[in-house]
């Protein structure tokens, strides 16, 4: 029979999943629960069972204010003791040296300074550092979730830190400290936002901090006002939770959903509860009958695997019936994981294995083996039918597939083995192409569209098209060829004119789906029109075409101005184009303000410069250097 792995789910009324690390059976490898769990009086703490290769789960550590006071009273070590015994877990050799430095700067920074809950602020880079260290993240990384709000919070500089602890620390702070509200006014918060992208290009571990914070601050959010509630949950939804998303940390991903759910709508949070707990009663005899004819199956490919009850997280359920939960099925509130023990092609011998056990359903294949996702997952999805005739998913993949399908980034930088790998791991990674996406257009767009433009990037959802040479060109759904134009670069999407798909002639707005071969048809005296904003999706080609737009318009007027000046100064016996000639309207632009002759031009043309004005000026220089 299968197991039911409560990985995704919330338990009842959205508690967290029993919260102890426990060894896996002998001969079984089994990844533990990404569930919540609570963190345990020192001395308590339980690790996993030794010569395990494994990534423990992101779980739920809550520190008391009352506890967190006596163990500082007892000293860092003894506050230290659970984050040291999770870090040893994955790394045993590592330097304790700089997390108790780390966190004896911390406390002494923030002592005096209280959570909402009235709890010490200690306890949340605390937890924060908790939350990554039971994700299996190095030291550096956990030091800096430790000082991670110093800088922001306590007088303490960017530059004292960098001088006690390092640059690479220094970088990681830097990353995630927010920009001064007073000093950047109403663009802070996206120039933020600006800052965390640039700073994660860098080096990704200052997403991964940024996205342990926001879960800490999620499961404490019930101390804040109702309308911060819901605001801040708002801007996790839109910002943060797909950013979890991009990474592939779903363990960190499926949490923050649900308590955004939770606290955006606690009704439909409880109701969506309620639905999926009456569902799962009686997954093992929905499933049973289709486990049992799969376990032959799998036995006669000679395929070895594992299958688990995935229950989905209840987000991901009020989201896939639109909130309509009456008569939920166990086969609609959970999906059957199949881990195989081989090499990439077991996995499609194992999807034989499915399909010649239970009827598929046609175009139902989803291959993100030989297509990984943007954010380096790789599964066989597949929807096939019961023995009792309930349509289910099927998910496929292989266990060196596992960590990095439920921890994404985080199990690259977890296998890490010296500073060489790691580095490679958090950088320059050329697997991401949605950052590299992001910071192509991120420097064109304004502080008052950065967010919005940000939102609906990463509220994209992908498509995999092909160049005529076989590049992989990747797409938000509901792509057009324009788009696609736009990805190949600015300049191919500025002088578009069509498109041909898969070998026939097709206008700009036609939409690209996954597997499409495009190429697009340019014309050298091509420029962007103001239709094309009809149909632009992506983020990159709605900034280019409206910069396009904006460059034609300010040459419009330029020209414009330009022919006003002429004639006025032709009453006045002065040859504009001789004075631009010998210097003259550019020595009157920079007087002036302006970087260029035709910015004059323009804002005579617009009326922010007066035409008087100019024409003294000119009349003077003229006459001035006339013989």
């Amino acid at each position: 029979m299968a197991t039911l792995n409560p990985a995704n789910s919330t338990g009842p009324a959205g508690a967290a999943v029993p919260g102890r690390l426990r060894s896996p059976a002998p001969g079984r490898l089994r990844f533990p629960t990404p569930g919540r769990l609570r963190l345990p009086a020192p001395g308590r703490f339980r690790a996993p069972a030794p010569n395990r290769s494994r990534l423990p789960a992101p779980n739920r550590f809550r520190l008391p204010a009352r506890r967190a006071s006596a163990a500082a009273r007892s000293g860092p070590r003894a506050a230290l003791a659970p984050l040291l015994d999770a870090h040893r877990t994955a790394f045993p050799g590592a330097d304790e040296a700089e997390l108790l430095r780390g966190y004896e700067v911390a406390e002494r920074l923030h002592r005096g300074q209280l959570r909402r809950s009235g709890a010490p602020y200690i306890t949340h880079p605390l937890a924060v550092a908790m939350i990554l260290a039971g994700m299996g993240l190095d030291t550096t990384t956990l030091v800096a979730a430790l000082l991670h709000d110093t800088v922001e919070d306590t007088p303490y500089t960017i530059g004292e830190l960098r001088a006690d602890f390092g640059e690479e620390v220094a970088v990681l702070v830097d990353g995630v400290t927010k920009l001064d509200g007073g000093r950047w006014g109403d663009r802070a918060e996206a120039e933020t936002f600006r800052k965390i992208v640039l700073s994660a290009a860098d080096d990704l571990r200052v997403l991964v901090i940024k996205l342990a914070d926001r879960l800490h601050n999620l499961r404490t959010l019930r101390y804040q006002p109702a309308h911060k509630r819901a605001r801040y949950a708002k801007a996790s939804h839109e910002l943060l939770v797909p950013f979890a998303e991009r990474l592939g940390i779903h363990v960190l991903k499926r949490e923050m959903d649900d308590l955004a759910f939770a606290a955006r709508s606690p009704e439909a949070h409880a109701a969506t509860g309620h639905a999926v707990r009456a569902a799962l009663r009686d997954a093992g005899r929905a499933f049973g009958p289709a486990t049992d004819r799969l376990r032959g199956s799998l036995a006669e490919h000679g395929v070895e695997a594992r299958m688990e009850i995935r229950p989905s997280h209840l987000y991901a359920v009020h989201q896939s019936f639109s909130g309509e939960l009456a008569g939920l099925r166990p086969c609609e509130a959970a999906r059957l994981l199949v881990l195989v023990d081989g090499a990439e092609r077991d996995c499609y011998i194992a999807l034989g294995a499915v399909h010649a056990a239970l009827h598929p359903v046609a175009g139902q294949v989803r291959d993100f083996i030989a297509m990984p996702k943007d954010n380096m997952y790789q599964s066989l999805h597949t929807r096939v039918i019961s023995p009792d005739g309930d349509p289910f998913e099927v998910i496929i993949r292989s266990l060196a597939m596992h960590p990095v399908a439920e921890y994404g980034i985080v199990a690259h930088i977890r296998d890490a083995c010296d500073d060489a790998a790691t580095a490679d791991a958090v950088a320059g990674r050329r697997d991401l192409v949605w950052l590299s996406r992001l910071l192509a257009w991120q420097s064109d767009a304004p502080s008052a569209d950065f967010l919005e433009s940000l939102r609906a990037d990463l509220a994209a959802g992908n498509v995999a098209a092909f160049t005529p040479d076989g590049e992989i060109v990747a797409l938000p759904a509901g792509a057009t060829a324009l788009d696609f134009a736009y990805a190949l670069g600015a300049a191919t999407g500025d002088r578009c004119i069509g498109a041909v798909v898969n070998g026939r002639l097709a206008p700009m707005s036609v939409q690209v789906r996954s597997g499409n071969v495009v190429e697009i048809l340019t014309d050298p005296a091509g420029r962007p029109s103001p239709d094309w904003l009809e149909f632009a999706v992506t983020v990159p080609a709605r900034v280019h075409i409206q910069q396009g737009l904006a460059r034609h318009r300010a040459e419009q007027a330029a020209e414009a101005g330009r022919r006003r000046l002429v004639r006025a100064l032709a009453g006045r016996h002065v040859d504009l184009l001789a004075a631009e000639a010998r210097g003259d309207s550019l020595a009157v632009a920079r007087a002036l303000g302006y970087g260029e002759i035709d910015e004059m031009y323009g804002a005579l043309s617009t009326g922010r410069l007066p035409l008087e004005e100019l024409l003294a000026r000119f009349v003077r220089s003229w006459h001035r250097r006339s013989p």
